[in-house]
């Protein structure tokens, strides 16, 4: 009896073979990097598996929380359904660029993360919702390090990046992944300069007469402050750096969102301190209702603003800031309310020379104001300035 051997048909199974042997020695995520993007995205590190560090800073909405609750857009939504909170999930794009939280020459207090910077890196930010219980809620860090465990892509990528024994401790597990999430928020995924302005440094695109007059504005010393607290140059003196944010703290008097606070659980009689909440603040008095600044990168497309979210519109913002200036009646009311403007809800530490400075702007500077903010808008966020 004569056996026939099938070459092809052999052939090709050891190709398979050899290539699912290659495929094997293959790390899904080949760098911290990646690794980051995939623990950002995976919702199974909240309790519920329900939420991720994506869900509250969506990457297709400028790393802001465009989802709507009973306090609209306002603040967010925890991984148990119903939890609110009482500050807007400020933009994770461009948080790269904030220094370690600390004090500055001049004794400010400058950087961290958060709007009081009780994180002082980005990887303390990272760190921070996974734990946060109306956030994305786990109990502790052991849980967390439960459920990388639970993906074998996961186990491969840990300890190749942070070494064999990594995953035999849940606090090195959780450094890690801090470590990680941090890494992948230094891309240029998330700070990638390409706005208009951007474009317009480089010289390949032109203002409008509009935008360059709001432009004007904005860096001027006579006409506006703005630049007193969006700093127009990076710390290394270069335009084409700026995140138009100076790090710093100040209470510019911000109302309370009252609309937040009706359906957040949170008193009506409650105070948020801003950075005199910051354990390394606490004891200082002249922190009280101190915010941090934040950046102005894709400011256009990233509402609603302020810390607590109570202003719906840009130009609202504008407005808010202008009635330091104007003596106009018109002025003094809020056009989101039709109201006079709310009393701050911290009355002292208002910064006072950084907003009284400057005359009052009419309607025509103001929407150049926003029309040059709008050139802010990083190139894969410009869509969203025509819905």
């Amino acid at each position: 009896m004569r056996t026939f051997i099938n070459f092809g048909g052999f052939l090709a199974a050891s190709l398979l073979l050899v290539s699912g042997l290659a495929q094997a020695g293959e790390r899904t995520y080949p760098n911290r990097a990646k690794l980051g993007e995939a623990l950002f995205n995976d919702v199974n590190l909240s309790k519920n598996r329900s939420q991720a560090c994506a869900t509250c800073h969506m990457p297709d909405m400028g790393f802001t929380d465009h989802r709507e609750t009973k306090a609209g857009l306002a603040v967010s939504l925890g991984d148990d359904g119903k939890s609110l909170g009482d500050r807007s999930a400020p933009t994770a794009a461009y948080a790269a660029f904030s220094p370690t939280f600390g004090k500055n020459a001049k004794g400010d207090y400058v950087g961290g993360q958060f709007w009081d910077g009780r994180a002082a890196t980005l990887e303390d930010q990272a760190g921070g919702p996974p734990l946060n219980p109306i956030e994305m809620g786990m109990p502790d860090e052991k849980t967390v390090a439960e459920r990388i465990a639970e993906n074998p892509d996961y186990v491969a990528a840990f300890k190749a990046e942070f070494g064999e024994d990594v995953l035999s401790d849940p606090a090195k597990t959780y450094q890690a992944l801090r470590q990680a999430v941090a890494e992948f928020e230094r891309t240029p995924e998330f700070s990638p300069f390409d706005s208009k302005y951007d474009r317009y440094l480089r010289g390949e695109e032109k203002l409008t007469e509009q935008e360059e007059l709001g432009r004007t504005l904005f860096f001027s010393t006579q006409f506006t402050n703005c630049n007193l607290c969006h700093d127009i140059k990076g710390t290394d003196g270069r335009f084409e750096t700026s995140t138009f944010s100076s790090h710093k703290y100040f209470n510019i008097g911000v109302p309370v969102n009252e609309a937040a606070r009706k359906v957040n659980g949170v008193a009506a009689d409650h105070v948020d301190l801003g950075l005199a909440a910051n354990p390394a603040a606490k004891d200082d008095p002249t922190a009280r209702g101190r915010f941090k600044t934040p950046t102005l990168r894709n400011i256009a497309v990233t509402g609603p603003y302020m810390h607590n979210g109570v202003f719906k519109d840009l130009r609202t913002v504008i407005l808010f800031y202008n009635k330091y200036n104007s003596k106009r009646k018109s002025r003094q009311i809020n056009p989101e309310t039709g109201k006079v403007w709310a009393a701050p809800e911290v009355a002292d530490n208002l910064a006072k020379t950084e907003l009284e400075t400057g005359p009052g702007l009419d309607d025509q500077r103001i929407d150049a104001l926003v029309a040059f903010l709008k050139t802010l808008t990083d190139k894969r966020y410009e869509p969203l300035l025509e819905k």
